[in-house]
């Protein structure tokens, strides 16, 4: 069984998908960090470098090629995965099950704030309402792809002990 964690960046997917795997005995694969050790390089310079279009098909079949080569195995994606290349629809079939974290805007910027300049997609912005904007904007137009999931988790003031112990007790 594969089981992918998607939702927007700051969301917790690599930090939640770690213990998840840990608990459940399954391999780890954060799909961004995938990409960057098969490319060679970093996300950021990636778009930088060859643009998104030419990141989007890596994701894409790097994604296909993650889900056809493993089993046992919880994997995170990027916030954007779900919404190109009919990424999504690959994600709900065989033997994969997806979770959307989903967060308030409000909590999301809480996270990304202290942390954007890790974030080349936000480290421009240099208020916490501007960030705001942003987050509420690419979510309204994201969201339709995360409700796709299987599986919707509203996570906000949850623990990462209790995501994980609601996504096993959903499991089993």
């Amino acid at each position: 069984m594969i089981i992918t964690l998607l939702g927007y960046m700051g969301s917790g997917k690599s930090t939640i998908g770690k213990q998840l795997a840990f608990i459940l005995g399954y391999d780890f694969i954060d799909l961004d960090t995938y990409i960057e050790i098969k490319e060679g390089n970093t996300i950021s310079e990636i778009f930088k470098n060859k643009g998104e279009i030419y990141f989007r098909k890596k994701e894409h079949a790097y994604l296909n090629d993650v889900i056809t080569q493993n089993s046992n195995v919880v994997l995170s994606l990027g916030g954007g995965t779900p919404c190109y290349a009919n990424n999504i629809q690959l994600l709900n079939t065989n033997d994969i099950i997806s979770y959307y974290l989903k967060l308030l805007p409000g909590s999301l910027v809480d996270r990304l704030f202290d942390e954007k300049e890790h974030r080349p997609l936000i480290s421009h912005l240099n208020t916490k309402e501007a960030l705001q904007e942003f987050v509420a904007i690419h979510l309204f137009e994201r969201q339709s792809y995360y409700e796709q999931a299987l599986h919707t988790l509203k996570i906000d003031n949850l623990s990462v002990k209790k995501i994980v112990e609601l996504i096993v007790k959903d499991l089993y």
